[in-house]
This record gives structure tokens, sequence and C-alpha cells, in this order.
């Protein structure tokens, strides 16, 4: 059985008070709560805070380009589907530079989890404007204000029919651990949205701002419902949080022939010759 020891790895150099440390914590707990080992999964990451947790965990990793964590983790699932996937991103990370690869990899529904941290601000890059920040925003790269409307990755998710889209937030430890173990066990590409305060460079959205608008979701909600989730996923006044959008879709790795029903890639034999004689087709 897992221990909390086992996925022990560098000390983190986050901000003291920085949310990322609960997603850390909650991470930890899910992974033993499913009694997963470190050698049973590879963590994926771009650049930035966030990106940092898969060395502050113990096991498979891969520090990838900024915005290109998932690329990776499909590459990864594609070549190795007995091992888990899971991405771990920012929100100016995956929602900004990755944007592009976050539509696609809804799209493919490759068994991949991305659990992405927003802090609606760049972190690591002192304080600009993130996709997620707020209309109105002061920041170092906004004095006047955010211009744009922040972007909404549930919405976005529900409207590309994501198998799995949910919001937690960082200062609830018991409920996202919950979620993490959820996507963890959906089979299809799962997104967990964490809300997660920066104490040093967002003022605005701070863990009182959250304490006072953030809810869990009641068993009343039905994730299967897609216009429910859609109506959810647009409340401003209150934050709902929990699975929004739940959808059993065909997975991509159960519709490539040469992996479907088979061995992984990386146990099937593997022969230069039959490559060269591929490659002298372009002489």
């Amino acid at each position: 059985m897992a221990d909390p020891e086992d996925f022990a790895g560098q000390t983190p150099a986050w901000c003291p008070g920085c949310g990322n440390f609960n997603i850390l914590k909650a991470f930890k707990a899910a992974m033993i709560r499913l009694e997963l080992k470190p050698d049973q999964l590879v963590l994926v990451s771009g650049i930035g805070q966030a990106s940092k947790l898969p060395h502050y965990t113990a096991g498979n990793i891969f520090n990838g380009l900024h915005g290109r964590p998932l690329p990776v983790a499909t590459a990864i699932r594609l070549a190795n589907h007995d091992m888990r996937v899971v991405a771990v991103a920012g929100d100016g990370d995956c929602y900004g530079e990755g944007g592009n690869h976050f539509l696609h990899a809804m799209r493919r529904n490759v068994n991949v989890k991305l659990f992405v941290h927003d802090n609606q601000i760049y972190g690591l890059t002192k304080g600009q404007a993130s996709p997620t920040s707020q209309a109105g925003m002061v920041t170092k790269s906004q004095p006047f204000g955010v211009l744009l409307e922040p972007l909404n990755p549930i919405a976005l998710a529900v409207a590309m029919d994501a198998g799995f889209a949910a919001r937690a937030y960082a200062g609830d430890v018991q409920f996202l651990t919950e979620m993490m173990a959820a996507a963890m066990q959906h089979r299809g590409f799962a997104l967990i949205d964490i809300l997660q305060p920066c104490v040093t460079f967002n003022r605005l959205n701070t863990f009182r701002w959250y304490h006072e608008r953030v809810y869990r979701l009641g068993p009343d909600h039905d994730p299967g419902d897609r216009e429910a989730a859609f109506r959810l996923a647009l409340e401003q006044e209150k934050i709902p949080t929990g699975v929004i959008y739940r959808h059993k879709r065909p997975l991509l790795e159960d519709q490539i022939p040469v992996i479907a029903g088979k061995e992984p890639l990386v146990h099937q034999p593997f022969s230069p010759k039959a490559v060269e004689k591929e490659l002298e087709a372009f002489y």
C-alpha cells in the first residue's frame, strides 16, 4: 500500500501561503486513496509555478516547454497505455500558450488527466494578467486594468463535450482530493480547473474572496445534463465546485488499431528494417 513518504520529492520553493501547497497535499492524498505508487504514473508539466509540482513528488516526471504538457502527455499515453498519465499546468501555461493543445486534447479524449492550477495571474513571471484574470484587474502589464473578459475553461470544456470537467478550490483540500480521485478513475480525458490563490501577485482573488463565493455542488446536480452544466459554468456571483460535466466517450486509444486491445507500443517488437523499408519510399 502507498505511503505519504513514497511521494516525497524536493522541498517546495513556493511562496509561504501559496495555494499550490494544498494542491500538492491533495494530489498525494488522492494517489494514496487510490493505492497508487509513484512508479505507476507519469507527471508531465510545462513551465511555471504550477509546473514545479512534479519535482516536489517522487516518480516519473517530464518537464517540458511552456504550454506544451498535453502533447507530451498524449504521446506518453499512446506509447504506453498501461501507464497513468497526469498533466500539471497553470492557467497561463495551459489556457494561454497551450490553449490550442487544450482544445484538441478534449477532442481526442485520450486518457490523460489535466490538473490546472488556476491562480488568475502569471506568478513565475511576476504578476502579469493571465487568460483567466478578471476584467478590470490591475496588473504590472495592465496598469489601466484588464480589458478582456476572462476565458472560462469549464464552459469551454462543456462546449467541447469533454468527458470530465470539474472545478475545485485549493482552500478545500478534502473536496479537492475527492475530485482528483474521481478524475483519475474516469476513463478518458479529465479536466480539473483548480482555483488557487496567489498570495504574492493576486491581491483580488484571495482566500477570503473565494471563501465568500465558492460552494460545493449537491447531489441534485446531474453531471450528464449538458445544459445544466453549461449554466453552472456561467455562474458568476457564486462559484460552483464539483464534477460539473461528465460524458462517456470513446477513448482515442481504443480507436487506434495498432494499440487497441493490444500490448502497449513500448512492449511490442520493433525492427529497424521495417522503418528502413518505409523510408526507402521517400528516396
